[in-house]
């Protein structure tokens, strides 16, 4: 009798435990599934992200060249045919305009069509610019009364650069009889524009009615006759 109650009681035990044990083995189961499940969710989303991010900098640096090109273009095309009028119908380029304070000044008196003072210029060292196609802008005295031109038209600009000199003659005097006032210097300027305009000394001269050349590359060109 004991001994069919204990068969009966090890068959329950071994049932129970087995029951058990196939319990064990589907959480097991599906704890690895779970954990697969989001292993591929994790990768997916961070693939998407990545995707898009890769997109977006490989799409702005396309952006950014396209752009930069288009504008390299835009101003070559306004650049062209541009430049400044040298009096003969032709034009000349666009280069840095001479300011006072860029160039080595120098004046003298010259008895050459009744007397004139001759104006040098040069390009200080490591100065390269252009005087332009203009008169020079030369005033006399407090009440900074300018020379007229003394040529009908404008000559060609001039570069200064190392040693290359141009020259500009002033005729203090243009009238007969004592009037005038006397002065002992001048200003010069390159253009009535100019920031810096230079006084420049010379010897005691009567000025009335005052003219000047415009810029020349010989000193025999630059002779102001009245």
């Amino acid at each position: 009798m004991f001994g069919n109650r204990r068969k009966a009681f090890l068959v329950s035990a071994a049932l129970v435990g087995g029951a058990m044990l196939m319990t064990a083995c589907q959480d097991t189961d599906a704890d690895t599934d779970t954990g697969a499940a989001g292993s591929s969710s994790s990768a997916a989303s961070t693939g998407g992200a990545a995707t898009p991010s890769s997109g977006s900098s490989a799409k702005g640096g396309g952006q950014g060249t396209d752009e930069g090109a288009d504008t390299t273009s835009k101003g070559t095309g306004d650049g062209a045919g541009s430049g400044v009028d040298t009096g003969d119908g032709e034009r000349a380029a666009v280069e840095q305009t001479c300011g006072a304070n860029d160039i080595s000044w120098s004046t003298r008196s010259e008895t050459q069509g009744g007397g004139y003072i001759l104006i040098t210029a040069k390009a200080k060292a490591g100065i390269t610019c252009y005087l332009p196609a203009a008169l020079p802008t030369v005033a006399f005295g407090s009440d900074g009364t300018e020379a007229g031109p003394a040529e009908q038209s404008v000559g060609r600009q001039i570069k200064l650069t190392g040693s290359t000199t141009a020259y500009a003659g002033v005729n203090p005097k243009t009238t007969n009889g004592d009037g005038g006032k006397e002065l002992d210097s001048i200003i010069v300027g390159v253009g009535d524009a100019d920031p810096n305009p230079v006084s420049l000394p010379v010897d005691t001269i009567t000025v009335e009615d005052p003219i000047v050349t415009n810029w020349h590359t010989s000193p025999a060109d630059a002779v102001p006759f009245s």
